[in-house]
């Protein structure tokens, strides 16, 4: 039979709130700030295929770099679908550097 362990969930929850109000007051709490960077912004068709043809590529060669369909690839440029999440970030990075799809 598995031992019960007691959980002092509500003292922990409690000095949690407690740290919390006093680093949004200014004061010195030993708290790990993580800043996230804004998300990507959405892209027009068009700069997805400026990114695709700066790397000479067809649309099943860029899908392949991407990990992702042709067809997604396709239904971008065409305005029909749009990429997201995962996708979009890499499609950001790709376009200030796009050299790095042909190095991952």
């Amino acid at each position: 039979m598995a031992k019960k362990v007691k959980l002092k969930i509500f003292k922990e929850m409690r000095e949690a709130l407690a740290e919390a109000r006093a680093y949004e007051h200014g004061e010195a709490v030993n708290l790990r700030v993580t800043v996230f960077p804004p998300a990507p912004k959405p892209m027009r068709p068009s700069e997805i295929r400026e990114i695709r043809e700066s790397l000479d590529a067809s649309q099943a060669q860029f899908a392949h770099y991407l990990n992702v369909s042709p067809n997604a690839v396709r239904s971008w440029e065409q305005g029909v679908r749009r990429p997201r999440n995962a996708t979009l970030k890499l499609l950001a990075i790709a376009k200030r550097q796009p050299r790095i799809l042909l190095e991952a």
